[in-house]
């Protein structure tokens, strides 16, 4: 689909620098799933760049494995073996097969992802929406590698959580500042995170098991046999009893999920672990209880527990459609150990919040190239 719009692009992009004193652009930034793109660079006499939205380790272990299968000749079907673990640059532990990335897990995606992987080697160069403190193995592991285009940690780029979005979303920010500081679990699983009524109600258990106030983001699924994004429920009745409805949290749909993880009342953040959301974990210093669904997070999931050691793990190798059901005993066990204000994650977590306000700063690590 993205193929068939280059002559689109290259008339467009024609048309709107003709005439001009400079009727070249200085470069083409492309997103990391328009890669086709670059072909239309190319025919202009333009540098490309591509966007990587993901984290720098990601990147790097589509590279590692793109390099096993196109300079060493290996065999890259061994990563679909469960339960295995290899060592991979820029993890700093042995990487499980079972937290591998979707696009690479998923056998008929994979040889396209590869290709696309195959066109970041011929760039000019790689924006990484991460920062050298964060990922500083990653990102060492590509800058040393000659036939890796320049690497450019730009991030952290983040959702704006300001006034604008809290007075959007008056009612939910009123509740949270009616409680203590870092009393609030957050349950929040992205733009297209929803479940189905068993596992709602095994959530909904947990999380009374534990005890904790909590914030949480219930959207309804697309119905069985369809593909598409969750909807709002009418009324959480229809899912969740009353006794729940009316206990120590609330239900909402769609959050201002930057903005709720600002406030001081939130103390721990249950997610689907998507590459903005453990950003924004890290910016606010709020750790994580991983409960990946797909594309990418597993391994997300997999850093934030092991690599920085600022969450704990629900299920890091989740995978939505697979059938499985996660208790309410686990859900509650991990809401508690999240929620524990003597856990080492939350110093964790606080030295990386840290981390991430100074590298934005003049002459700092995601400023100075």
């Amino acid at each position: 689909l993205i193929g068939r719009q280059k002559s689109a692009v290259r008339d467009a992009v024609v048309g709107a620098f003709h005439g001009r004193e400079s009727n070249i652009p200085a470069g083409f930034v492309v997103d990391m799933f328009c890669t086709a793109m670059v072909d239309v660079a190319d025919e202009l006499g333009i540098p490309s760049y591509v966007f990587f939205t993901c984290g720098a380790a990601t990147l790097g272990l589509c590279f590692h494995v793109q390099g096993l299968k196109d300079y060493l000749n290996e065999d890259i079907s061994k990563f679909d073996v469960p339960g295995e673990f290899f060592a991979v640059p820029g993890y700093r532990n042995p990487f499980p097969t079972n937290v591998m990335p979707g696009m690479l897990y998923d056998k008929e995606r994979r040889e396209d992802f590869v290709e696309s992987v195959r066109i970041f080697r011929r760039l000019k160069g790689i924006l990484v929406n991460s920062f050298l403190e964060l990922e500083e193995d990653a990102i060492k592991f590509m800058s040393e590698d000659t036939r890796t285009p320049p690497i450019y940690a730009v991030g952290p780029v983040l959702q704006d959580s300001g006034d604008e979005t809290r007075q959007g979303f008056r009612e939910i920010m009123d509740w949270l500042d009616e409680q203590p500081d870092s009393s609030v679990v957050f349950l929040c699983f992205g733009t297209r995170g929803a479940f189905d009524e068993d596992q709602v109600k095994e959530i909904a258990a947990g999380i009374q098991r534990s005890g904790h106030r909590f914030l949480w983001s219930l959207r309804k699924p697309p119905p069985n046999g369809h593909r598409g994004f969750p909807s709002e429920y009418e009324n959480f009745e229809e899912i969740l009893p009353a006794e729940f409805l009316n206990g120590n949290g609330k239900v909402i749909g769609w959050a201002p999920q930057a903005a709720v993880l600002a406030h001081r009342a939130v103390g721990g953040f249950v997610s689907h672990c998507g590459w903005n959301s453990t950003l924004e974990s890290v910016w606010f210093g709020v750790p994580v209880a991983v409960w990946p669904l797909g594309a990418e997070q597993q391994a997300n999931a997999f850093q934030l527990v092991k690599e920085f050691e600022t969450a704990v793990e629900i299920k890091m190798d989740y995978r939505v459609g697979s059938g499985e059901k996660i208790p309410a005993e686990k859900i509650e066990a991990a809401i508690r150990e999240l929620m524990d204000l003597n856990n080492p994650i939350r110093l964790k977590a606080k030295e990386l919040k840290e981390k991430s306000r100074t590298t934005l700063l003049p002459n700092q690590s995601s400023s100075n190239f």
